[in-house]
């Protein structure tokens, strides 16, 4: 894929008290690059419990590339696309919600758990100009993966 129309891509997810938060963390890293670093926030629930926040900005193309890939995985791909209107708003910025469970079982499924949101590259900033975008970077990504 010689082009990533995307600014950044964000990964956010939480670790409650109830999760192992190593474990957590593997399930965010299965979207990023080797080592890519994690950033980590502790901060207390409505009952005084504690909550993680871990996330991660990619910001350059060959690690945008990896998380593209890691989304041309999903055997939901198609419901994707075709909810891509829907899925990017007004501010050109793509959101996903994707399984932390699966996530952590080295699968890639939509659910809950773990938040993507990118922000897409359209000049000039229109919705159906990242629409446009975006679904040529997801469908470029999982061409790539059919090879």
């Amino acid at each position: 894929m010689p082009r990533v129309p995307f600014h950044y891509i964000d990964l956010r997810t939480f670790c409650y008290a109830t999760e192992d938060e190593k474990r957590v963390e593997e399930a965010l890293q299965q979207f990023l690059p080797e080592e890519f670093e994690i950033d980590r926030v502790e901060n207390t629930g409505h009952h005084g419990d504690r909550i993680v926040i871990l996330s991660a900005r990619v910001e350059t193309a060959d690690g945008m590339r990896v998380v593209l890939d890691q989304l041309a995985a999903l055997d939901s791909i198609d419901r994707v696309l075709e909810e891509l209107d829907e899925r990017v708003d007004d501010n050109c910025s793509f959101f996903l919600r994707l399984d932390k469970q699966a996530a952590f079982n080295g699968l890639v499924r939509l659910g809950e758990g773990i938040t993507l949101r990118a922000k897409v590259e359209a000049y000039p900033a229109k919705h159906e100009k990242a629409v446009a975008n975006a679904r040529e970077a997801i469908e470029l990504a999982g061409g790539d993966a059919d090879e």
